[in-house]
């Protein structure tokens, strides 16, 4: 027999056998946990949402109070030559 004859064989022992009962309310369940998920993530989302919106906030209120776009003075005063 060559391997894939084996494999068809054992395949089809497999599928001979009689098939493990399936909780009634399996379904009903694995809609729950699915509902579940989506509303975890939908709240996941919201909060990074929520959370991106207050740092582009806080961003606006520093770079008005900061300016960050203006030179800095000068922290030392130029040499005086000429006297």
């Amino acid at each position: 027999m060559s391997r894939y004859e084996d494999k068809e064989a054992a395949v089809r022992r497999l599928l001979d056998t009689p098939h493990p009962p399936v909780p009634r309310d399996l379904a009903l369940r694995a809609a729950e946990r699915g509902a579940r998920r989506l509303h975890h993530a939908r709240r996941v989302r919201r909060a990074l949402w929520v959370l991106g919106a207050v740092a582009v906030l806080a961003f606006v209120v520093w770079a008005s109070t900061a300016h960050p776009w203006e030179v800095p003075p000068a922290e030392t005063t130029p040499p005086v030559e000429g006297w």
